[in-house]
């Protein structure tokens, strides 16, 4: 158990709808400083609603989201984002138009403290990247847009990073090279909450997993106990 007070970002009793279709009945999770969190179950059953409502782009009818401390419930996206919060989305939603390095470019902040992310480290991170800088991103691949989207959310420096779905689409080579810069990502001290349906590569990542079905919580542990129980595995989250 950690100590009271210890999470980087709480989220209690999440109560969200689209219009009168509700989503979310009552989600609660909490993400320590350092780890990574992912959150499990099949399509449909809420994951990518507990992202948009931690990030203020559908928040939630009731229940309370805080970071670091702060309660951040229902503030604008934009002002979740500079208190240390990064997106990515399922999307991707990368400027089609612009070129690699004017995405990351667009996206730059200069990091709380010493360190940060810089363009040399997130080509470090993500080597093809360098390669592409003046290529527009509307011509990348769907691996290489997933690259420079999570780049370009390191660029904005996060303290916590939000990861949508997001080995969804990819080759399997590209997904195990995912996996690996996400690993060291977390290495490096990065907090990571990552929602996903590929079963395999979250508990290879994670932490503690939250398993959710038709919108609330079915289960909370350590991933270990899903790693090593796969009749338990097949009671959660098999179709």
């Amino acid at each position: 158990m950690r100590p009271p007070g210890s999470s980087l970002l709480e989220a209690h009793a999440l109560h969200t709808a689209y219009g009168l279709s509700r989503v979310l009945f009552g989600v609660s999770i909490d993400v320590a400083a350092g780890e990574c969190v992912c959150l499990l179950g099949r399509n449909g059953v809420g994951k990518s609603t507990t992202m948009r409502s931690i990030m203020g782009l559908t928040p939630p009818q009731s229940g309370r989201v805080v970071f670091r401390g702060v309660d951040i419930t229902g503030w604008a996206p934009y002002r979740v984002a500079r208190a240390g919060i990064g997106f990515v989305p399922e999307d991707r939603r990368i400027f089609a138009d612009l070129t690699v390095w004017e995405n990351l470019d667009v996206a730059r902040r200069t990091a709380r403290g010493n360190g940060g992310f810089t363009l040399e480290r997130v080509f470090d991170l993500f080597p093809k990247l360098r390669e592409l800088t003046s290529r527009q991103g509307g011509h990348l691949s769907g691996g290489e847009q997933q690259m420079l989207t999570i780049a370009r959310t390191l660029m904005g420096n996060p303290e916590l990073l939000l990861l949508d779905e997001p080995s969804e689409g990819l080759a399997p080579i590209v997904v195990d090279h995912l996996r690996d810069q996400i690993a060291r990502l977390k290495r490096e001290g990065l907090t990571i909450l990552l929602a996903e349906q590929n079963t395999e590569f979250s508990l290879e990542l994670a932490d503690r997993v939250y398993v959710l079905e038709k919108g609330s919580l079915r289960f909370s542990g350590p991933a270990a106990r899903l790693r090593d129980d796969a009749a338990l595995r097949q009671e959660l989250l098999a179709l």
